[in-house]
């Protein structure tokens, strides 16, 4: 029998024994680094090269709209030499008719010789896009959200283990504390500490604190609240201790990341299941420190769920690119925070 959906944590034992037979795979959730990442894994494992422009089809979700029959088209289409075809769409949501009316037409006449891989952000159970695929025999959903724990503990020694490295187990600790949220961000932290301490065999908490950074400094802090607050002078100021400090940009990247993702899954909450801010911020008290709930009550009265969205697209885009040019990783991600500050400016005055 076919499993239709699995949880977060079975996927990579699902694929390192035998990809799922479902013709059509939706990867969705919070951790667009992480969705990112195991969309390439289903890609690579479909058997199609990622290189074959005559097998592989890179798509958008939005252009399926007034058309789903594209994506069937698509589906049912025979490559120019035969074999596998893979239809990879990215930017899917809940909300997307043509696209859900597509993955419902083709569960009752599944495609052959081709994998239908969508990329997706969260998306509520139970309605719209996650529905259709959970009902369906032909179809599995891969949920992925932020590494906790376990999971930051396995990417930990994934890739220590990859540089012939070592930790100690305070420097452990102090990277678990730094590092989450995003796949890839934890991803880049990782591979340059390795990459920092290449001629040594054991990784201590000093090395961990000058490649990493502290990511609790107030500096960092600052520059995460302004962005919130869209406070671009106090930004500008923060970016420049941030600087001046040599602690890397990118660390108040990354933490206005997971700022953005609690916002978006607060806005879902809120405009999805009728819960009121107030019963949101008592009910999350544990997970916010008491200097920033100012911020987050403020940035979550003036972002709405698209809005979050859209900043995670941002963000996740700035993150791409900082690994892609890692000499222009601080301009990247001075930018990019900078943006985000007067669009949150703008909004309050909106608002």
């Amino acid at each position: 029998m076919r499993v239709s959906q699995i949880k977060a944590h079975e996927f990579e034992g699902l694929y390192a024994k035998k990809p799922p037979a479902q013709p059509i795979v939706l990867i969705y959730g919070p951790d667009r680094g992480l969705v990112s990442e195991r969309a390439e894994i289903v890609a690579r494992t479909s058997g199609v090269a990622l290189d074959d422009g005559f097998s592989l089809v890179r798509m958008d979700a939005s252009a399926l709209q007034g058309d789903p029959g594209r994506l069937i088209d698509e589906a049912r289409s025979i490559g120019l030499f035969g074999g596998h075809r893979l239809v990879w769409l990215k930017g899917a949501g809940n909300g997307d008719r043509a696209l859900i009316e597509a993955v419902t037409q083709l569960n009752s006449a599944p495609p052959v010789d081709c994998t239908i891989l969508i990329e997706a952000g969260d998306l509520k159970k139970g309605t719209g896009l996650r529905k259709a695929v959970e009902e369906s025999r032909s179809a599995l959903a891969v949920p992925c959200y932020a590494d906790e724990g376990r999971a930051v503990n396995g990417l930990i020694d994934e890739e220590m283990a990859a540089a012939g490295l070592r930790m100690t187990s305070g420097a452990r600790q102090l990277l678990l504390d730094l590092v989450g949220g995003d796949r890839l961000a934890t991803r880049a932290e990782l591979r340059k500490l390795a990459l920092y301490c290449m001629d040594r065999e054991v990784v201590s908490e000093e090395d961990v604190l000058s490649i990493v950074g502290d990511a609790a400094s107030l500096t960092v802090d600052a520059a995460v609240d302004a962005v919130l607050l869209g406070d671009v002078p106090g930004l500008e100021t923060a970016l420049q201790r941030i600087i001046a400090s040599k602690t890397p940009v990118f660390l108040a990247l990354q933490s206005v990341m997971r700022q953005f993702q609690m916002l978006d899954q607060f806005r879902s909450l809120i405009e999805s299941e009728g819960k009121t801010q107030a019963g949101i911020m008592q009910a999350n008290g544990r997970r916010i420190h008491f200097k920033r709930k100012p911020a987050i009550e403020k940035a979550l009265a003036t972002w709405r769920g698209r809005e979050t969205a859209q900043a995670l697209d941002h963000l996740q885009t700035a993150i791409l690119e900082s690994r892609r040019q890692a000499g222009l990783a601080d301009s990247i991600s001075r930018q990019a925070l900078l943006a985000l500050a007067v669009r949150s400016a703008r909004r309050a005055r909106v608002l």
